[in-house]
């Protein structure tokens, strides 16, 4: 089982020259381990790039996605994130939606699938992180 970042879709819906295959290849790896999870704000952030609501839920459906709410501890953890980030200087008022995606990967003990290491290193220690 492993929560799916944003990226790894985005890399194989918009046929990304420099990431579609990795991301591909992961996807596959990883669903013969178990489920690939996605979850509402993963979803929200993806939908930018579909005309309707179907055309969307089609193609999470193509991919296999289980949906998995954000359970409330992770959005407690998220908050957390957040207000370390701001303690930190970061200058954004509202809570990200990475600290939101990270806390339920930490939260659910299960890895995350990205291309973007950087903020959930800094913020989630001891969550697996599977990237290039």
């Amino acid at each position: 089982m492993i929560l799916v970042d944003t990226c790894v879709l985005v890399d194989v819906t918009a046929d990304d020259p420099a990431w579609r295959d990795w991301s591909v290849d992961q996807l596959a790896r990883w669903s013969l381990r178990g489920p690939l999870l996605t979850n509402p704000i993963v979803f929200a952030e993806w939908c930018s790039d579909f005309d309707t609501f179907e055309a969307a839920s089609a193609a999470l459906q193509d991919f296999g996605l289980q949906w998995e709410d954000l359970p409330r501890e992770a959005l407690f953890l998220a908050a957390q994130a957040h207000r370390l980030y701001r303690r930190r200087g970061g200058t954004r008022p509202m809570v990200l939606p990475d600290f939101l995606i990270g806390a339920h990967a930490a939260v659910r003990r299960v890895p995350l699938l990205t291309r973007d290491r950087r903020r959930f290193d800094a913020h989630f220690r001891g969550l697996e992180i599977v990237t290039p």
